[in-house]
């Protein structure tokens, strides 16, 4: 799964959840606690599908599975079937990126974190 901010700045981590390395797994461990920060914002879902669902983070798990409210489909003619949607529950291995406000991206925060990812501690 990435992590993309509107400007497009992205970080991101390993699709499938089985076969993680040790250092993958706490870096899903980043982004859970990241993620579990915004609860209560909007932010938009791309899926490896391409769909893109935005709507407000009601919840997110340690398998990175998130819970949004209010949802309306980014390209509605694409996917007129899921205007009707306004709650749904999206698999963690199922995402592409999650776009955030701008307002919610501390970069420096990020940058800081993935760089002590990288050293191993």
């Amino acid at each position: 799964m990435g992590l993309k901010n509107q400007t497009g700045a992205a970080a991101g981590g390993k699709g499938e959840d089985h076969g993680w390395s040790k250092g993958a797994r706490h870096g899903q461990m980043l982004f859970f606690s990241y993620f579990k920060d915004l609860v209560g914002r909007e932010v938009t879902v791309e899926l490896k599908n391409d769909l893109a669902i935005r709507g407000t983070l009601h919840s997110v798990d340690q398998y990175l599975n998130i819970k949004l409210e209010n949802t309306r489909v980014v390209d509605q003619e694409k996917y007129p079937h899921m205007l009707s949607v306004r709650n749904c529950f999206i698999r963690g291995s199922v995402v592409r990126y999650v776009q955030l406000p701008p307002d919610g991206v501390d970069i420096e925060l990020l940058h800081d974190a993935t760089r002590r990812e990288a050293r191993g501690g």
